[in-house]
């Protein structure tokens, strides 16, 4: 059955987070090559779409002031690659809920855009495995192949290459930010001075790993790889792994990609929400989210 066309269509957004990151090198194109497993946040962004024949977008939420340009926004950038792939789209007027800090390691601008394409494929009927959508999402930036879906995969190349999904235990956990943002770009190039290519993870086993302790086993062998060349630039991103760690319940801490957003993995969700608190009240001016980590069950309020 055909969506109604004047009723909103609504898709949540979630925070992306690089559970490992190795960096396999440097390809002949500037990019380089990643390995990284990847989840999602029970929390993000959300984005509703009232189909219509004019193009729009609106931005508002609590970290909207910090979201940039209307015009270079993700969810545009996402909606024009499909037109150019595909005539007669239904489109309409986007309004963007921003509740993820931008410029943080948890692609929220990539999330935006894979909402704004399934958003797209719902109000034209079109399927989620639709090659268009896939090579729109492509076009449209690194990490946005991987929030098309948000489920938990193994991502590879430049973030092209995806793992089918599977499936891991809830794992509480909380996000921390300092309040600063860090070009994805500069930190590629401080790996770059000086780093050697790490070897590729052993992940054959990760999808049988049902039980949460056989996951944090798995996962405290990992790294990420961006973390060093990250702290040479925003050395607060090491007192935020120091608090975290420090926390009871904290069985692991580590940055989310590119930085400077940093993720604590705690034994249980309330121990994740005390220490939210406490970072909360010691560190007014960070941005800290308790939450869990897995599948894609999203609510960002």
């Amino acid at each position: 059955m055909s969506p109604d066309p004047s009723a909103p269509l609504v898709e949540s957004a979630p925070a992306k987070v690089n559970l490992t990151l190795r960096v396999l090198g440097r390809r002949s194109d500037g990019y380089h090559e990643i390995e990284s497993l990847v989840v999602f946040a029970e929390f993000g962004d959300r984005l509703r779409l009232l189909p219509g024949a004019a193009l729009t977008l609106e931005v508002n939420g609590p970290t909207a002031a910090k979201a940039g340009e209307i015009d270079s926004n993700l969810v545009l950038k996402a909606a024009r690659e499909m037109v150019a792939r595909r005539n007669g789209l239904m489109l309409g007027a986007f309004r963007l809920d921003k509740h993820l800090p931008v410029g943080a390691g948890l692609g929220g601008g990539s999330a935006d855009a894979g909402a704004a394409l399934r958003l797209i494929a719902q109000a034209n009927g079109l399927r989620r495995d639709d090659p268009q959508l896939h090579a729109a999402a492509r076009a449209t930036g690194a990490d946005v192949p991987v929030c098309l879906d948000p489920l938990p995969r193994i991502m590879r190349g430049v973030g092209d290459i995806l793992s089918e999904p599977f499936t891991l235990p809830p794992l509480p956990a909380l996000l921390v930010n300092p309040g600063i943002a860090v070009a994805t770009k500069e930190v590629f190039a401080g790996w770059a001075s000086a780093a050697v290519p790490s070897r590729a993870a052993d992940f054959a086993a990760i999808a049988n790993r049902s039980t949460r302790d056989k996951v944090m086993e798995f996962l405290l062998a990992q790294s990420n790889d961006l973390e060093r060349p990250a702290l040479a630039l925003a050395p607060v991103i090491a007192e935020v792994l120091a608090e975290l760690r420090a926390t009871p319940g904290c069985d692991l801490a580590r940055m989310s990609g590119s930085g400077a957003t940093c993720f604590g993995l705690f034994t249980t969700a309330s121990a994740a929400a005390e220490a939210g608190r406490a970072l909360s009240a010691g560190h007014p001016h960070w941005w800290v989210r308790a939450t869990k980590l897995g599948g894609a069950a999203i609510s960002p309020t």
